[in-house]
């Protein structure tokens, strides 16, 4: 018997080899015996406190749990979701888990790994944020604007634009993907926390892009992927470092939208045309691995050939036509018609257009080319006195109308001037009181400009001057009845029979009884001066009867010369005892009397 106790107590006995129905029966061992055994077997379990976070080794793992022994009496359960954020977790790693209960049901202990790490995440949190570290999270979710990610069992927020350094177009790629992350903000009172993929690819970029950047040369040939595509250029790759290939340098031709050469991930091969390694940027070009085009262009091309082309843009100033891909010239609004009138471009021509042209200038040097439209119709100016002769008469269009006259249309590209002293006989403030625009107008040929292609036109020239019958009518002299319609400072206007008015000075409208006229009455006034120049009639109404004074003292003067002349000549035959008498008379009739 005492043998077999030592066996027992031997610590080389297996437990399958113990009796324990002897042990719990007392028929082999002691009380003394029993005693010593439990405190032994209580020696090599670990104490379980609930509500704690200890320790536990992984001992088994499926598709939907986890056991972890914590050194207790039992294992516990985890469900294996609590672990997505550690896919590369096995057995024997040590895992920190929360004790929920010592037993459930079953006899296992109820551990908890994602309570374990929201006790210590947020401690994590912060001293990963002060330490500035990477940390590990796993995506668990979209949410709008962004993703929701797991750190240290804390959800966290990824804003979209913070995933990637280049725009996202599937962000269901990211979820259930475990990726490194740095956590860019932190609001303590609402336990947020926000992270960024794009800071740690940034931070890997910038590195690569000063290793790269240390390498370049101008001129250096690298290919790369178009990574983003903007209305003013195309952002290529070229290994973790970008550079711009604006939109000019895109091709040699004009390009409407860089979408047009290339395409999202083309792979490309660019010319590297200048880099600041202060600012980081590099400027790429794609056009510059080809030939230019003007290089290419037909060397017996020369002034006055007829080309054809593309009308691919047009400005007010003229339309640019492209000749081949690159080679464009420029058709100038001048260019477009004979006419002289101004004209904008897309009265003649609009985008997309088949043109044929001639070739005016071409500066191969500077690669320019202008071109005319034209000067592949007939010129209506040749010969255009012997077409319009000098004094005929002509029909025109009116097209235009300004302070100073009227442009008027012979035909297409003849226009001629219709100066407003041109325009009517009568005195007008503006062309616009005769003639619209539109309307058909006689004119009268005056004088030619063909250097300059322009012309002088009259219309008043083929109407009856009113004039001439004012002339005949109202002679200087002549005395003619008119009312005074209004009176100003300097003197009167006077309405004389039909349309024509005259003026009178102030000191002219004095009535014979040395009254001034008044507005509204109608004397007789004397013409005294015709104005041609100005088509003014001067008139006086004073010298209406000024005129017969003067007459009447000038006929009395007259009979008193001849009665004295008589007297005189009778002197001789009278004796002296009349000479006394004749001497009184000649006092009397000097006098008046």
């Amino acid at each position: 018997m005492e043998e077999v106790k030592k066996s027992v107590l031997n610590a080389s006995v297996a437990p399958e080899a113990f009796d324990w129905d002897a042990f719990e029966g007392n028929g082999l061992y002691g009380n003394e015996d029993k005693a010593s055994i439990e405190a032994a077997y209580d020696k090599t379990l670990s104490k379980v406190v609930e509500n704690e976070v200890v320790e536990g080794e992984v001992t088994a793992i499926n598709k939907r749990e986890v056991t972890v022994t914590i050194g207790g009496k039992s294992e516990g359960v985890i469900s294996a979701p609590e672990f997505r954020y550690n896919p590369e977790l096995a057995v024997g790693d040590k895992v920190e888990v929360y004790v929920e209960s010592a037993e459930d049901r079953k006899g296992q202990l109820v551990l908890s790994h994602k309570k374990a790490r929201q006790l210590k995440s947020w401690d994590k949190v912060n001293e990963a944020y002060n330490n500035n570290e990477i940390v590990k999270g796993f995506v668990k979710s979209r949410t709008k604007g962004g993703m929701i990610v797991d750190v240290f069992g804390i959800e966290a927020f990824l804003p979209g634009s913070q995933i990637d350094i280049k725009p996202i177009r599937d962000y269901d790629q990211f979820v259930n993907e475990n990726m490194d992350f740095k956590i860019v903000k932190i609001n303590p009172e609402f336990r947020n926390v926000v992270v960024s993929h794009k800071a740690l690819l940034e931070a890997e970029q910038e590195q690569k892009r000063s290793e790269l950047i240390n390498k370049l040369e101008k001129g250096q040939v690298l290919q790369g992927t178009v990574k983003n595509i903007t209305n003013y250029g195309v952002f290529v790759d070229l290994g973790g470092v970008d550079g711009l290939i604006h939109i000019t340098d895109l091709s040699w031709g004009r390009v409407n939208h860089p979408e047009e050469f290339v395409q999202l991930d083309q792979v490309i091969n660019v010319v590297v045309l200048d880099f600041n390694e202060q600012q980081k940027r590099i400027a790429l070009g794609y056009k510059q691995l080809t030939p230019h085009p003007w290089d290419n262009l037909d060397e017996n091309l020369k002034v006055g050939d007829k080309v054809k082309g593309k009308v691919i843009l047009i400005a007010d100033y003229g339309a640019f036509v492209e000749i081949v891909p690159g080679v464009e010239g420029l058709i100038h609004v001048s260019e477009m018609s004979w006419s002289p009138r101004l004209h904008s471009a897309q009265d003649f021509l609009k985008v997309g257009d088949e043109v044929e042209a001639q070739v005016l200038t071409i500066d191969r040097e500077n690669r320019k080319m202008s071109l005319g439209l034209k000067q592949l119709s007939v010129n209506p100016w040749e010969n255009i006195r012997e077409k319009y002769p000098v004094g005929s008469k002509q029909t025109a269009t009116v097209r235009n109308i300004t302070n100073f006259g009227v442009f008027a249309e012979l035909e297409d590209g003849v226009e001629g001037l219709v100066h407003i002293s041109d325009l009517s006989w009568n005195k007008i403030k503006h062309p616009s009181e005769v003639v619209a625009a539109g309307d058909s107008i006689e004119v009268q040929i005056l004088d030619f400009d063909e250097a300059n292609h322009k012309l002088s036109l009259g219309h008043k020239q083929l109407l009856t001057n009113p004039w001439d019958e004012v002339e005949a009518k109202y002679t200087v002299g002549s005395t003619i009845q008119g009312t005074i319609a209004a009176i100003t400072d300097k003197g009167a206007t006077i309405t004389l029979e039909g349309e024509a008015e005259g003026f009178a000075f102030t000191r002219e409208i004095v009535k014979e009884d040395g009254k001034a006229a008044v507005a509204g009455e109608t004397l007789d006034f004397k013409v005294i001066e015709l104005r041609r120049s100005t088509r003014r009639i001067l008139l006086s109404h004073v010298r209406t009867y000024a005129e017969a004074k003067e007459r009447a003292a000038a006929a009395e003067v007259d009979n008193t010369k001849k009665v004295v002349k008589k007297i005189n000549s009778n002197v001789e035959k009278t004796t002296l005892g009349d000479i006394d008498a004749l001497a009184a008379l000649k006092a009397k009739l000097e006098k008046g009397e």
